[in-house]
Order: C-alpha cells, then structure tokens, then sequence
C-alpha cells in the first residue's frame, strides 16, 4: 500500500500535467492561427475563449468529483450514456483529439526548434516532431514519478520564463491598440463579428487540455477533490498567462508580422522588443513547453486508450502478447501519422471540430441522463452546449469557404469512428441485446487501472 500510494501523483504533479498540455500548444502555435481571422482582436479571443471553457468545465468537474477515474471522459460517457455505440464513439472522438493535440504539440515544436538553423532546414519540422514523440514514448514508459518529476521540472521553467516574457514584453511595448477593423485575406466576405466567433474554436482548443485531468482520477492523491481543483487551477493559470502574453505579442508586432510568423509567433515578437537573444530564449522556452506538453499529453491519451479497452469499448489490447503498453505504442504511432501528413493549421482545425462535438455530447449527457445521480446546476450545461454549438457552426462554415479539405477528413474520421463502433460492439452483444463490458466494477477498482 506505501509503494502504491507514492506512486499517486499530487495536486502540483496533475497541475503540472494540465498546463503542460494546455500551455504547450495553445499559446505558442494557435496565437498565429487566431491572429489570422481576427486581427487585433486576438487577446480578446482568448479571453472569451476562458469565459466559454469556464462554463464547460463546470460538467467536468463535476463529473470528476462524483466519478473519478483513469478512464476520465470515457467513464463519464458511459455513465451518461449507458455502454454502447454512443458512449463508445464520443470517447473515441475525444482520444482521437487528445492524440491530435500531441500532433500539434509535436509540430510546434519543430516549427520552432528550426528557428535555430538555417532556411534550408525548414522542411524538417516533422522529422523534429516525430522525434519528440518518440522521446515522450520513453518518458512515458519510466513511470508515474518520472513523468511527474518531468512535468512538474519543466512547467516550472515554462511557467516562470513565459509569466517573465510576457510582463515584460508588455512593460517594454505597452499596451496594444485594438481596433477591431481588420479584414481576413483570401476569404469570401463573412457577417460582422462572425470570424472571431470562428475563432473562438481554436482559443478553445488551447485549453482543451484541461480535460486531460480527468483522466488521472486513477494516479491522483484524492481524486474526489482534487482532479476538480487541477481542473480550476489550470484553466486559471492558462488564461493569465495567455491574456498577458497575446497583448505583449500584440504590442510587439503588426498583425501583418504575426500572420506572416504564424508558427513561431512568440519568437517574432520577442526579437523586437529584446534582440536577437530574445528570441533565441524565447525559442528554448517554447522548446521546453512543447517537450513537456507532448509527455503531458502522451500520458493522457494512452491512459484513456487503455481504460478504453479495460471498458470493451475497443478491441482488447492486452492480446498483444509481445508489446509492453500497446495502448502506449498505438497512440504515439498515430501522433506520428498524423504530424507528418498534416500541417499545424489543419491540425488545429480538425482537433478543434472533435472536441467540440465531444464537449457536446459530455454536457447533454450530464443534463439529460445524470439528474438524480450527480447533484449540478442545469442552467450551466445548456449555456455550454449552446456556445459550443454556435462556435462549432461557425467554424464549420469558415473551413467551409476556406479549407473544406479539413470537413472532408472531419467527416470521414467521424463516420469511421461510428462505423467502427457500431460493429465492435456488435460483437459482444449477446442474443438479448445486452452488452457485456465489464461496468460491475466500483469506483475503487476501476481507479487502481
């Protein structure tokens, strides 16, 4: 039992975990992507974009505190929904993004550990990318201390060396001039105000990982309170931090500079303000941000994908006799997939569209099938389906008139998702119709996974 309970990871540790997910690829790539639908208006967006994951993260925590898992969403579907095509499809949406991010994360990385060399390097950002996830691959493979130590170590240094970029940067500059006047590019024209509503499905995306938490309820020290408390901690830090940062950004460079730079933002904006070694530390800090979000977040997934299996809500991986952590190897071989068929924006964009179908069904499920179990304010759920939905409609179109590759691969990888559930699960449906997936199990067991 002592062995066991200093494996648990702390309040610190889980924080640490959050924000190395949310703070790795939402600040450092997505400030660019943002910039470019919204012009000067992008800290506003992402201050919205915290108003709008603070009412969504109202069904996690509560979730949280009444069931708390290693299986995180999954379990919460399944809750919700019972255990069957439904919950088994949105929990796959909700790894495929988890994996999707680790991408993102990945190729950040890359974009900006090339600023370090020569122009002739530029098209080696996902070699970097796959290197990296292979080195979170062993990370992840040494343990919970050693992740925590990880992340906690290096969400530190990101923390301290971002809040530092950021207060200064805004001291040197000033404080920006918004206008609100700008006009996207190469875009059929779009309603008033219609673009920043887009956007606010990426300034969402960059907190996303705050539901990466949910699946430690299984390695935290009190899961009943505390993976609510990481949850609130680091959305809370996330949105100062991103607030401050974007204005000093914003008061650094023409949004022109930030469009032009928008995969290594940071770095542009820093060189202006602090010189050549500005950029140069600004260029490490998002080295060492991405590093601990890509671990971060390959830790996440792979558990989700593990419970996932436990739950027969996916073929049961443990068959595989000769791998140690299939679940593991699978989600860092897809993150490799997908960094290097994808550049950074579509990245985004497809995570973004899974996510928000995913938060979707997590809100309905909470407000339509969860009333007498879990004690919730109902108000809350609906203003968060209807804000998700209204972004979710609004990005759609904008990929719609700009990128509609994007909804196609959306598409299919959503159909597939079904598909390949509504058949798996027809295989352990027995004559009456019941599906046997282990759910017997109390809270404690499934935790000890």
């Amino acid at each position: 039992m002592l062995k066991e309970n200093t494996q648990k990871l702390s309040l610190l540790g889980s924080v640490s975990l959050g924000t190395g997910v949310m703070i790795g690829a939402g600040i450092f790539v997505l400030m660019g992507q943002i910039a470019e639908l919204v012009g000067d208006l992008f800290p506003i967006a992402f201050i919205a974009g915290a108003v709008v994951v603070g009412f969504s993260s109202y069904s996690y925590v509560k979730f949280s505190n009444a069931y708390p898992s290693s299986g995180g969403v999954a379990k919460f579907l399944t809750k919700a929904y019972g255990p069957g095509t439904a919950a088994g499809s949105f929990s796959l949406l909700m790894y495929i993004s988890m994996v999707v991010a680790e991408s993102l994360v990945a190729g950040t990385f890359g974009a900006y550990t090339l600023r370090l060399f020569p122009q002739e390097y530029a098209g080696y950002a996902s070699i970097l990318g796959v290197v990296l996830i292979g080195t979170a691959y062993i990370i992840n493979i040494s343990g919970n201390k050693i992740i925590e130590a990880t992340a906690t170590f290096t969400a530190i240094i990101k923390i301290v060396g971002i809040a530092l970029l950021a207060i200064s940067g805004l001291i040197i500059s000033g404080l920006p001039t918004i206008t609100g006047n700008y006009i996207p590019t190469n875009s059929q024209p779009l309603p008033e105000g219609f673009g920043f509503v887009a956007a606010l499905a990426l300034s969402i995306l960059a907190f996303k990982g705050f539901t990466t938490i949910t699946n430690q309820g299984g390695d935290i020290k009190n899961p009943h309170k505390n993976v609510g408390r990481s949850i609130i901690i680091s959305i809370a830090v996330c949105t100062i931090i991103y607030v401050i940062l974007a204005l000093s950004v914003a008061g650094a460079l023409s949004i022109d500079e930030i469009i032009i730079a928008k995969d290594y933002a940071l770095a542009a904006a820093a060189k202006p303000i602090f010189g050549e070694w500005g950029s140069i530390l600004t260029i490490f800090l998002a080295i060492i941000a991405t590093v601990s979000g890509v671990i971060a977040s390959v830790y996440s997934a792979s558990r989700m994908l593990g419970m996932l299996s436990k739950m027969k809500q996916v073929p049961n991986l443990n068959r595989i006799k000769n791998l140690k952590n299939p679940a593991l190897i699978f989600t860092v071989s897809l993150a490799i997939l997908l960094t290097i068929l994808f550049d950074l924006t579509r990245i985004a964009s497809i995570g973004a569209i899974f996510y928000l179908i995913m938060d979707i069904a997590i809100h309905w499920g909470l407000f339509r099938y969860l009333k007498k179990e879990v004690k919730f304010n109902p108000i809350i759920p609906i203003i968060a389906i209807f804000m998700d939905i209204v972004i979710l409609s609004a990005f759609i179109y904008l990929k719609y008139v700009n990128d509609p590759f994007v909804l196609i691969v959306a598409g299919i990888g959503i159909v597939l998702v079904f598909l390949f559930q509504f058949v798996f699960m027809k295989s352990h449906t027995d004559k009456d119709g019941n599906m046997h997936m282990e759910m017997k199990m109390g809270d404690e067991e499934m935790m000890k996974m």
